[in-house]
């Protein structure tokens, strides 16, 4: 499919959002980040803009970006509903944790700590609601994979998990642990998505012709002409391929620059110094950025849908 910029921007800065937002909740459940201090309101106000910079460009591929508003009114049977009401449902207790923090610091701390678990839970679901908006498609085969919807949430897990270690460095707060557990997850969320691209890779290419139209009882079908003359925007966006050699290379890319030398520069950083380590947490944040770009660009430019056996495709 044609990689839309807007639903990849969506979906990489909203999940490092998210997760950012996971992690700073359970640092301060577990007590290593105040609930009502400086790094905490910082994390919280860089989760809500990215967040919320992915929430809106997810609109912008829209042909009336003014009735996205509508996509919320199907959650009993959508999980792009169901994704659009969790995240505005999470808004709610990270939006009164910020304003906890601003003006109420001294609060009880069992409040903030609360709104703390409120806001991981909808985070958490959120995430899982978008890897299941594609697993959830079985016209599209590299989707319909039991490791979608995890894959999402390990990388939203990873790239927050990094963010927080930066954050933690650059105030001078113990950044040790997290540095150690975002290496981690890095390894596994790397390790997860090379089984995704062997699972896709080597899986039978079921449909045909003949099984999408029902007809392979007769024999063999062809289309008797081409279901358009002229390019279309099924064809554009439905019909998008890239070749095998660059997906390669790029999947490389994006292990090396997004998982693999990001987990080693955090892992180096536990051992640095506060300014060599902030520095080193700066370039594992900005390696899990191309690395997570590059392949949330691979999940889409790779997905073949069904409707291109009408054009000319044998399997897919």
């Amino acid at each position: 499919m044609n990689p839309a910029y807007s639903v990849i921007l969506f979906t990489t800065a909203s999940g490092a959002g998210y997760g950012l937002l996971v992690w700073l909740a359970i640092a301060v459940l577990l007590g290593s980040v105040a609930p009502s201090g400086a790094l905490a309101a910082a994390g919280l106000v860089l989760a809500l803009a990215l967040i919320t910079t992915g929430l809106l460009s997810s609109t912008l591929h829209l042909g009336r970006p003014e009735r996205a508003w509508r996509a919320v009114s199907q959650w009993r049977t959508s999980w792009l509903s169901r994704e659009g009401v969790l995240a505005l449902a999470t808004y709610v207790p990270t939006g009164l944790w910020l304003l906890v923090q601003w003006f109420s610091p001294s609060i009880w701390w069992i409040v903030p700590a609360f709104l703390a678990l409120l806001a991981a839970a909808g985070a958490l679901a959120t995430v899982w609601a978008t890897g299941m908006i594609y697993q959830s498609l079985p016209t599209i085969r590299a989707w319909s994979e039991p490791l979608v919807a995890p894959v999402y949430v390990l990388l939203a897990l990873a790239t927050g998990g990094v963010v927080l270690a930066l954050l933690q460095a650059v105030f001078g707060s113990p950044w040790q642990v997290m540095a150690i557990v975002a290496a981690v997850l890095l390894v596994a969320a790397a390790i997860a998505k090379w089984l995704y691209w062997h699972r896709i890779d080597t899986a039978p290419r079921s449909w045909t012709v003949e099984s999408a139209t029902g007809l392979g009882s007769i024999g063999r079908v062809r289309p008797l002409e081409p279901p358009h003359s002229q390019p279309n925007f099924v064809m554009r966006e439905m019909g998008y391929a890239v070749a095998r050699k660059h997906a390669s290379t790029l999947r490389m890319l994006s292990l090396g620059a997004g998982f693999v030398a990001p987990a080693l520069l955090l892992v180096l950083a536990a051992s640095l110094p506060p300014v060599p380590a902030t520095f080193a947490a700066l370039a594992a944040t900005l390696g899990v950025a191309v690395g997570v770009i590059t392949e949330r660009w691979l999940f889409f430019a790779e997905a073949q849908h069904v409707v291109t056996l009408y054009y000319g495709a044998e399997r897919v």
